[in-house]
């Protein structure tokens, strides 16, 4: 094997990516397939996710799993799942999420509880059941992984059209990175987010198609001059999943072609 081979290589691993079939999440299904993983995708739409974990060729594999991570009671059957499944996981990818913008004259009590709950009460509790595995699957100089998708929207001071319980609560994942880091990275578990700026999905399909032109403006602000594509997302998963990243611990990864570093 050469030195990049073992570098970033994840040939072998156990990984669970929630949210796994559809955009981003997609994207790091796929990547983490290609590279040798064997990947949980976690997800709600059953008919469609099987198909897509179907579909992903490489030398891992992939399993759909249908649960709904919005409730307690399906992070509880998702996270008894994972474990009768896997006794030790490599990588937990905390990707799941739920986006709604609005004039703040609308908002409501209802939306801010559902997004607040799959995209931060979710990820800690998915964390807090299985830390057994991750704890099975930790070596000395390979920490288990996990990997929080948190968001551009995060890191800059706009209300992004009124993202007001999205931007909340990826500003929280962020913090919960950090925290959790500092209790789990002695333990042989890394915890780190990436903040992805503007990749296709369903949700900036939507997004754009509020606005007419508002695609090509947001290109246009982006000093790299696209969207991120599935190689950027995925490499940046790749690096924290392997060795190559197991000496990062508690970082915030921004993915977003300069829009808001530079």
């Amino acid at each position: 094997m050469s030195i990049l081979e073992t570098l970033f290589s994840v040939a072998g691993k156990t990984a669970v990516v929630t949210g796994g079939a559809k955009g981003v999440g997609a994207m790091i299904s796929r990547t983490l397939v290609e590279a040798g993983a064997d990947v949980l995708i976690v997800g709600r739409g059953e008919e469609a996710g099987r198909t897509f974990a179907a579909g992903l060729e490489g030398p891992g594999k992939a399993t759909f799993l249908a649960h709904d991570l919005g409730t307690v009671a399906g992070v509880e059957a998702a996270t008894a799942d994972i474990a009768a499944r896997v006794p030790a996981l490599n990588i937990l990818v905390n990707n799941a999420g739920l986006f709604s913008a609005g004039a703040i004259e609308d908002a409501s009590a209802d939306q801010w509880d559902r997004e607040l709950g799959l995209n931060l009460r979710a990820p800690f509790f998915l964390a807090q059941a299985l830390l057994p595995q991750l704890k099975a699957a930790s070596a000395p100089g390979d920490p288990a992984r996990i990997i929080s998708i948190g968001s551009i929207g995060a890191l800059w001071g706009r209300s992004s059209n009124g993202a007001y319980a999205y931007g909340a609560s990826k500003a929280a994942i962020h913090q919960l990175t950090r925290m959790m880091a500092s209790d789990l990275t002695a333990q042989g578990i890394t915890v780190n987010a990436i903040a992805p700026g503007f990749f296709p999905s369903d949700m900036t399909d939507g997004f754009f198609a509020a606005v007419p032109g508002l695609k090509d403006q947001v290109v246009a602000s982006i000093p790299a001059g696209r969207l991120g594509s599935a190689e950027d997302v995925g490499g940046s998963v790749l690096f924290l999943a392997s060795r190559a990243g197991a000496y990062v611990s508690g970082t915030v990864l921004p993915v977003e072609g300069a829009l808001w570093q530079a």
